[in-house]
């Protein structure tokens, strides 16, 4: 870490965290599949890839569009609020079909939460992105950009090929996992990532210098 100055370390940890915390959530694996899910939970496969297919557009074009009006930061917040509360809804409803109580509804209910969670996600996907372009400095942006990007990468693909061990093992519980994480990049977004929006570069390093961002 020495090619990076000492006062661009919690840039760092901001930028990369963010990168890696959002596949963590599970977005990612659940994209690819969610047909799996659909059919381990006796939902309609058609119906939940048809009804994401639909509304993922309007969403993600809702997230750029709010990226100017509401801050990168409040986005994060309702976007990983969402797959939290997403994750909890799918886990829940596999927990009550395994103990076969309202099993005509459990279907549903993994579908709703498999969806909210994508929609969350596709609310605020380029969201870290921006975040780096907009929090890093010019003489350090090409290597920390590219530690970032391996940093997000390996993560997703550790969580792809975990993914179907984790259905096998236990849906719920894999659901549940997902949203601790979730839950804990909350907490990392709430207490370590400031605000970019129309801010200068010198304001955010300033910021990241003051604790109380």
């Amino acid at each position: 870490m020495e090619m990076f100055e000492k006062k661009y370390a919690r840039s760092l940890i901001v930028v990369i965290g963010t990168l890696i915390l959002l596949p963590l959530g599970g977005s990612l694996g659940l994209l690819f599949y969610a047909s799996s899910i659909f059919r381990t939970a006796g939902a309609s496969v058609t119906l939940g890839t048809t009804a994401y297919a639909i509304i993922q557009i309007p969403v993600g074009a809702l997230g750029v569009l709010s990226l100017d009006r509401t801050g990168r930061r409040p986005l994060l917040l309702v976007s990983f609020i969402g797959a939290c509360l997403g994750s909890v809804l799918a886990g829940v409803a596999f927990v009550l079909q395994d103990l076969n109580l309202w099993e005509e509804l459990s279907g549903t209910l993994v579908l709703i939460g498999v969806l909210v969670n994508l929609l969350s996600f596709s609310l605020a996907v380029s969201v870290p992105w921006v975040i780096m372009a907009e929090m890093l400095p010019i003489n350090i942006k090409g290597p920390a950009g590219s530690l970032g990007t391996f940093s997000k990468m390996f993560v997703a693909w550790i969580v792809n090929y975990i993914f179907n061990f984790l259905l096998e093992w236990s849906p719920s519980g894999m659901f549940f996992i997902f949203a601790s994480f979730s839950g804990l990049t909350i907490l990392f977004v709430a207490k370590m990532v400031p605000e970019t929006k129309g801010r200068t570069l010198e304001e955010i390093e300033a910021s990241m210098l003051d604790k109380s961002v």
